[in-house]
């Protein structure tokens, strides 16, 4: 891993895919609370909803400020899960959730895979979208767009997964790919930079955990709880190049777990 459906279904995917990306992804103005005798959902719940509106591979590279405003525009009749406690209803634009866009940052990453030493050297984007809900608490999306990779020879990287066949994988074998990463903020966290920048001092590099730390609090101990990814997706693709399996999915448990690879040979 990188460093660590109704009919509006079709109406989200086809604005999608006809100009809505347009839309500004400048930060959005925190809309006033909104009184209901219901409480918020969470921001995991609503952006587990997003992901399953549009699929996987499309939020990756998604402008998720526009899919935020077209999903809760085409959700006027709130949604509702039961908790033994009370029925629960899913944030909107409307009832107080705001997003601010930062990216995209230019990057590099080693690519470790399922056997532990890197398969790849990774090039993308980071694209970075602060979700806040009317309670105050913060969820950070990150996605990895317009990324490549290069091999290392060695262990492909689902070798190891013990649903696999054991492989290998030639060095040099270029590909795409694209992903995405979901981290919940404690409790209590707070804002303290809306900086454009990835980082500020005294990070010098920008990586999930500088961002975190350059504009909030709380997140000091990330990849460890309670600032940590809770959810992830990365699919990668290669033609040719003699590979005998030619796409890797890396995914958590909650979005289908690893699937494919990217092999040369079967050892």
């Amino acid at each position: 891993m990188i460093d660590l459906k109704k009919l509006s279904v079709l109406a989200i995917t086809a604005l999608l895919l006809t100009g809505i990306s347009g839309i500004t992804t400048a930060a959005a103005a925190k809309p006033a609370p909104t009184t209901t005798s219901l409480p918020t959902t969470s921001l995991t719940v609503l952006v587990t909803s997003l992901i399953n509106s549009v699929g996987d591979d499309a939020f990756s590279t998604v402008d998720l400020t526009a899919l935020l405003a077209t999903y809760t525009s085409l959700t006027p009749t709130p949604l509702y899960t039961f908790s033994s406690a009370a029925a629960i209803q899913p944030a909107s634009s409307g009832s107080g959730t705001s997003t601010q866009h930062y990216g995209p940052y230019s990057s590099s990453s080693g690519d470790s895979g399922t056997c532990g030493p890197d398969w790849a050297t990774d090039t993308f984007d980071r694209h970075f979208t602060v979700f806040q809900n009317n309670d105050g608490s913060f969820l950070v999306v990150e996605q990895f767009k317009d990324g490549s990779f290069v091999t290392i020879a060695g262990p492909s990287p689902g070798a190891c997964d013990p649903n696999n066949t054991p492989g290998t994988v030639n060095g040099g074998i270029t590909g795409s790919l694209h992903g995405y990463f979901v981290i919940p903020l404690p409790a209590g966290a707070t804002q303290t930079s809306t900086s454009s920048s990835c980082f500020v001092s005294p990070y010098t590099e920008c990586t999930t955990y500088s961002f975190l730390n350059s504009h909030f609090t709380g997140c000091g101990s990330y990849p460890v709880a309670p600032c940590s990814v809770t959810t992830f997706f990365f699919h990668y693709a290669a033609g040719g190049q003699g590979l005998i399996v030619n796409e890797w999915k890396n995914a958590s448990a909650d979005r289908g777990g690893n699937h494919g690879d990217i092999r040369s040979a079967n050892v």
